[in-house]
C-alpha cells in the first residue's frame, strides 16, 4: 500500500527537491566541526567579547523580518538565538540562500550548521550573529512541537505517555529536560562503577544466551540456534555463571548485564531490564548489607549532593545505616501474625485471613512471599532491609548459622519496592543439588518460575567454591527512585511495547 502523506509532509518533500535543484545537498557527508555549545556560550560570554563561533543543531523557530530574520537553534544542551541577515550570510548581489533557502525551504526541526559571532540584544539575550549558514539535514516529518496562545495557554504538547515512549527519537526533541532522566541514570552506573573499581573488583561480561537458565525464580525466553540444533534461554540473571568465575579464582566480580523475564508488564515491570551483580569471596550476606548501604548513600550524594531525595510525596533518605527486619519480623510487624512456626497448612490460612489469594502450587516459601509482598512491602518507604528468609524461598543461598530453616539473605527495599537481593551464597554441592531437585518437586506442582537443576553448575562448585556474598541491584529501580520517576518506561529509553503500526 502506497503510503498516504500529509499536507505537511509534502510540503516538506516538495522543498527537498527544490533545494537540490538549487544544488544544495540536503544530506551532505561532509564534518561540520562545532566548537562550543548553546551552554557554554551563555555561561562563558560577557558584553563586549569578541567571540567567534561555530555552532550546529536544529532550528526550533523563527521570526523573518523582511531582510533579517530571529531564530532559535537547538543543540544537545539547550536553546541558543541566531540573528541572520540577508546581507551577511549571501555574497554580493546572489540572494538565494536567504530569501528562498532559509525563508522557504527550511522548515522547523531541519538541522543547520552556522558560524558566526556572538552578541547581546538590545533587550539582553544572548545571541549570535550568522556569518555563515549550510544545511545538514532536511526533515521530512513536522515536530509535535506545543503551541501557545496570547495568554500562555499551551495546547498541543507531546505528553501522552503511549506516544513518548513509542517515539522517544521525537520526546528528546520537543521535551529537551527529560533527557536529565538519561543524564542522571549514567551517572548512577558511572558512581555503582566507581566505587566498584576503588575496590579493585573486575568488571566482566557473561552470557545472555544460556542452554539452562537459572540464578532466579522467574519464566525465560525461549530461542533456537540452528547451527548447534540446540534451543537456548535469554538469561533470567547471571549469577550461575558470575559464581563460576570466584570458583576459577577471581575474589570479586561484577557485570551490568541485561537481563530478560517473559512476565507481566507494569509500571514497575519491564522483559528486558539491567541488573548489577556482585559476587567477593571470603565475605557474608552481613558484610554485603554493610556495602550496599555505602554505595547507594554514595551514588545519592554523587547525583543529588546528599542522602535526601524527593520521590513523590516522601523524603527518602539515604543515610546511613538503614532499618532491618527479618521476613518474620516484619510480617509479625505490619500484620500482627507471628508466623515463623507455623506450617504450610496454618500459613494458608492465615493468607487466606489477611485476604492473600493463594494457589495450589505455592510451597510454604511462595506463601510467605505473598504475604510479605501484599502486607509489608508498601510499607517500606525510608531504605531498609529483610533478612534472613525462608530456605524453600532461597534455592541458591546458604542456609542461616544458627537459625534453624531460614536462609542468609536480604532484600533492600525502598519506595515501597525491591531494589536489591543478596545472599551469604551457597557454596556446598550437596545443599544445593538437594536444593534445585526441590525445585524440580515445585516444578511438578506447576511453579512455571522453579529453577532447573544447573549440572555444569554443580560441577564447578564440586571443584570448590569459597564462602562469598552475592548482590544484585536493579538499576532500572534505582533510577526510578533517585530521579523521581513514576514507571519504568520514564527511565528506558526504548521501553517494549505492543506492536503498533501508525
Amino acid at each position: 500500500m502506497k503510503k498516504v502523506h500529509s499536507d505537511q509532509e509534502n510540503a516538506r518533500r516538495e522543498s527537498l527537491v527544490a533545494l537540490k535543484e538549487l544544488g544544495i545537498d540536503p544530506y551532505p557527508a561532509a564534518t561540520f566541526d562545532v566548537n562550543t555549545t548553546s551552554t557554554k556560550i551563555k555561561e562563558t560570554y560577557n558584553e563586549g567579547d569578541e567571540l567567534n563561533v561555530v555552532i550546529a543543531g536544529r532550528l526550533m523557530s523563527r521570526r523573518v523580518m523582511g531582510k533579517a530574520s530571529f531564530a532559535e537553534l537547538q543543540d544537545s544542551y539547550g536553546r541558543i538565538q541566531i540573528y541572520v541577515n540577508r546581507d551577511e550570510i549571501c555574497e554580493e548581489e546572489d540572494k538565494t540562500l536567504y530569501n528562498k533557502v532559509f525563508k522557504k525551504l527550511l522548515d522547523i526541526g531541519d538541522f543547520i550548521g552556522i558560524k558566526g559571532s556572538v552578541f547581546t540584544t538590545r533587550v539582553g539575550e544572548i545571541s549570535i550573529n550568522v556569518k555563515e549558514l549550510t544545511v545538514l539535514t532536511k526533515t521530512l516529518r513536522p515536530l509535535p512541537l506545543p503551541k501557545s496562545d496570547a495568554d500562555g495557554t499551551v495546547h498541543d504538547a507531546f505528553t501522552d505517555p503511549e506516544k513518548r515512549y513509542r517515539q522517544r527519537y521525537v520526546d528528546l526533541v520537543v521535551n529537551p529536560h527529560i533527557k536529565e532522566t538519561f543524564i542522571q541514570r549514567t551517572k548512577i552506573t558511572n558512581s555503582m562503577r566507581s566505587y566498584l573499581n576503588d575496590k579493585e573488583y573486575l568488571e566482566v561480561e557473561t552470557p545472555i544466551l544460556q542452554p539452562i537458565y537459572g540464578g532466579a525464580a522467574a519464566r525465560p525466553f525461549k530461542t533456537h540456534h540452528n547451527t548447534l540444533d540446540m534451543d537456548l534461554y535469554l538469561r533470567i540473571a547471571n549469577e550461575l555463571y558470575l559464581k563460576r568465575l570466584v570458583v576459577g579464582g577471581f575474589d570479586g566480580v561484577y557485570e551490568f548485564s541485561k537481563d530478560f523475564r517473559n512476565e507481566g508488564m507494569s509500571r514497575f515491570h519491564n522483559p528486558e531490564f539491567t541488573q548489577m551483580e556482585l559476587y567477593v569471596a571470603y565475605k557474608d550476606y552481613s558484610w554485603m548489607m554493610d556495602l550496599v548501604e555505602e554505595m547507594v548513600e554514595k551514588i545519592a550524594i554523587d547525583l543529588h549532593g546528599k542522602t535526601e531525595v524527593k520521590v513523590g510525596d516522601n523524603i527518602i533518605n539515604f543515610k546511613r545505616p538503614w532499618k532491618r527486619y527479618t521476613m518474620y519480623e516484619a510480617i509479625e510487624h505490619f500484620t500482627g501474625f507471628d508466623i515463623s512456626n507455623m506450617d504450610e497448612n496454618a500459613i494458608i490460612n492465615t493468607a487466606q485471613k489477611l485476604g492473600v489469594k493463594v494457589e495450589n502450587s505455592m510451597g510454604r516459601g511462595k506463601l510467605i512471599d505473598e504475604i510479605f509482598g501484599e502486607k509489608c512491602e508498601s510499607q517500606l518507604i525510608q531504605p531498609t532491609f529483610i533478612t534472613d528468609y525462608p530456605v524453600e524461598m532461597s534455592p541458591l543461598t546458604k542456609k542461616h548459622r544458627t537459625k534453624e530453616g531460614l536462609a542468609e539473605r536480604f532484600e533492600g527495599f525502598c519506595n515501597s519496592k525491591e531494589i536489591c537481593n543478596a545472599y551469604s551464597e551457597l557454596n556446598d554441592p550437596l545443599d544445593q543439588r538437594v536444593r534445585f531437585e526441590e525445585q524440580l518437586e515445585l516444578a511438578k506442582r506447576g511453579d512455571d518460575e522453579a529453577m532447573l537443576i544447573d549440572e555444569d553448575f554443580l560441577k564447578a562448585i564440586e571443584y570448590g567454591m569459597p564462602p562469598t556474598a552475592g548482590l544484585g541491584i536493579g538499576i532500572d529501580r534505582l533510577s526510578m527512585i533517585m530521579t523521581n520517576s513514576n514507571s519504568i518506561q520514564d527511565v528506558l529509553f526504548f521501553p517494549q511495547m505492543k506492536n503498533k503500526i501508525d
